[in-house]
């Protein structure tokens, strides 16, 4: 019992010192530099391709959502025929 909690002790130890020497590169003065630089791209556009491709997304998403929402609207509210 006593070599089991031992060995769990270790293993918990031994986790967290290896995972505290992964050491990762800053790239946080890269993308401030990115990001304040003064090129006339809005600030949600400098991320590149894939933040341009989601601000389309997002347009097309929310104008085709919106014209539904009307569509359903106009249907809802005009009575249908009696034959």
């Amino acid at each position: 019992m006593l070599q089991n909690l031992l060995a769990l002790r270790w293993v918990a130890q031994r986790t967290i010192t290896t995972a505290s020497r992964r050491q990762f590169e800053n790239k946080v003065p890269e993308k401030q530099k990115l990001f304040q630089e003064d090129n006339g791209i809005p600030v949600h556009l400098k991320g590149g391709v894939a933040d341009a491709l989601l601000y389309r997304a997002t347009v097309i998403l929310t104008v085709g959502g919106t014209a539904y929402a009307i569509y359903q609207l106009a249907m809802a509210s005009l009575p249908k025929k009696q034959n």
